[in-house]
C-alpha cells in the first residue's frame, strides 16, 4: 500500500470518530473507561473536539507521515501509532486529566520517532529536529499549550499527552530495529 492510500484511509478513520452519535462513544473518558469502556484507551486518539481540531490534526499527520516515510512501512507505521495511542491512553491515567480527545499525542510520537530515526540514520537535519521538539515539549511544560490552539479546538491543549507521546515514540524508536 502507498503512503497516499495509507493516509487516505486514516484520514476517513478520523472522519468516522467524529460522526455525532459515535464521537462521545469514543473519547478518552476517565470514569468510563475505569467502569469497563477499554476501548478509549486508543479510540481516545482518533477523536477530536471539533472539525477544526480533526483538521489540524489530519494536516500535521499527512506532513509528518511524509517527512519520515523513508523509515516506516505502512505496516510498521500502523503498529507504531497503535502502540503510541496505547501508551498515552494508559499514561494519561498518570495526570489529572479526566477527558482527552485528540491525535496531538500521537502525532508528538511519531515526531519524536522520526526525528530518533533520522538521527540513527544521519540524516541531514535530525538533530535540528530533536532540539526543536525538546524546546516545544519543555515549553508547553512549562508554560502550557498554545492559547490560539485552545481557542480553536475548544479545550485545553492537552500538553501531557504530547510528553507522553514524544517520550514513548523516541523510546520506541531507540528499542526496536533500525530497519522498520
Amino acid at each position: 500500500m502507498s503512503i497516499r492510500n495509507y493516509i487516505i484511509i486514516a484520514l476517513i478513520i478520523g472522519i468516522i470518530a467524529q460522526i455525532p452519535q459515535l464521537q462521545p462513544l469514543l473519547v478518552w473518558d476517565r470514569q468510563a473507561i475505569l467502569n469497563g469502556e477499554i476501548w478509549r484507551i486508543l479510540t481516545g486518539n482518533i477523536t477530536h473536539t471539533n472539525w477544526i481540531h480533526l483538521a489540524m490534526n489530519a494536516g500535521a499527520f499527512i506532513i509528518i507521515s511524509f517527512i519520515f516515510r523513508a523509515h516506516f512501512t505502512p505496516r510498521y507505521y500502523s503498529l507504531l501509532i497503535l502502540s503510541i495511542s496505547t501508551i498515552i491512553g494508559l499514561g494519561l491515567f498518570a495526570t489529572q486529566i479526566t477527558w482527552y480527545a485528540g491525535f496531538s499525542g500521537v502525532l508528538h510520537g511519531l515526531f519524536a520517532w522520526g526525528v530518533v530515526r533520522d538521527i540513527q540514520t544521519k540524516t541531514k537535519g535530525g538533530w535540528l529536529l530533536f532540539v526543536g521538539l525538546i524546546a516545544k515539549i519543555g515549553w508547553e511544560q512549562c508554560f502550557g499549550g498554545s492559547a490560539s490552539s485552545a481557542e480553536l479546538i475548544g479545550v485545553q491543549v492537552a500538553t501531557q499527552a504530547h510528553l507522553i507521546g514524544a517520550i514513548s515514540g523516541a523510546i520506541i524508536a531507540l528499542v526496536t530495529t533500525r530497519k522498520a
